[in-house]
C-alpha cells in the first residue's frame, strides 16, 4: 500500500487505561493530528480555511483495533488520500515501530461545508489534486 503522508509518534502514558494499553478514544486522536500535520505539508490551515467559510467536517468513521499500543511504544501513523464523489476519504493505519505490526486501522470519512452547506472546495481539491486516485485502485481490504 502506498501512503501518501506518515508520523512517528510515541505513546505518552496517561493514554493508556487500567489495563496498560492504549485506551480506545487516543487512536482517533492519533489519526486526527496525523491528518493535520498531512494538512499542514499540503499548505492548508484548518484556522485559515474557516476563516474563509470552508470547514472539513468528519463525516463516517470505520475503526479496526488489532494489536495494542502500550505505554512508551513509538509507532507510525500513516494515511493514504482519496476522492470519492463528494467525500474526502482518510486510509489510516497505525503500526509499532518496532516491528511493524497493524496496531489500528481507519477510513474516515470528510465532507467539506462551505459557508455552512455541504459543497465541494476548490481549496482542498487542488491541494489534493496530486495525491487522488480512484477508489477502485485502493489494494487493501478494510474489512478484515
Amino acid at each position: 500500500m502506498e501512503y501518501h503522508f506518515e508520523t512517528r509518534m510515541e505513546v505518552r502514558d496517561y493514554e493508556c487505561d487500567i489495563e496498560g494499553i492504549v485506551n480506545n478514544a487516543q487512536y482517533i486522536h492519533y489519526c486526527e493530528h496525523t491528518r493535520h500535520l498531512f494538512l499542514k505539508e499540503c499548505g492548508l490551515s484548518f484556522a485559515e480555511m474557516h476563516a474563509k467559510g470552508v470547514d472539513a467536517v468528519v463525516a463516517r468513521m470505520q475503526l479496526q483495533y488489532k494489536s495494542p499500543l502500550r505505554p512508551d511504544d513509538e509507532f507510525l501513523s500513516r494515511l493514504r488520500l482519496e476522492k470519492e464523489g463528494i467525500k474526502y476519504v482518510f486510509y489510516q493505519d497505525i503500526v509499532r515501530a518496532s516491528d511493524e505490526k497493524l496496531c489500528f486501522r481507519g477510513r474516515i470519512e470528510l465532507v467539506c461545508l462551505v459557508n455552512g452547506r455541504l459543497a465541494e472546495s476548490e481549496d482542498y481539491d487542488k491541494a489534493f489534486s496530486e495525491l487522488r486516485v480512484k477508489s477502485e485502485e485502493l489494494r487493501i481490504d478494510y474489512r478484515t
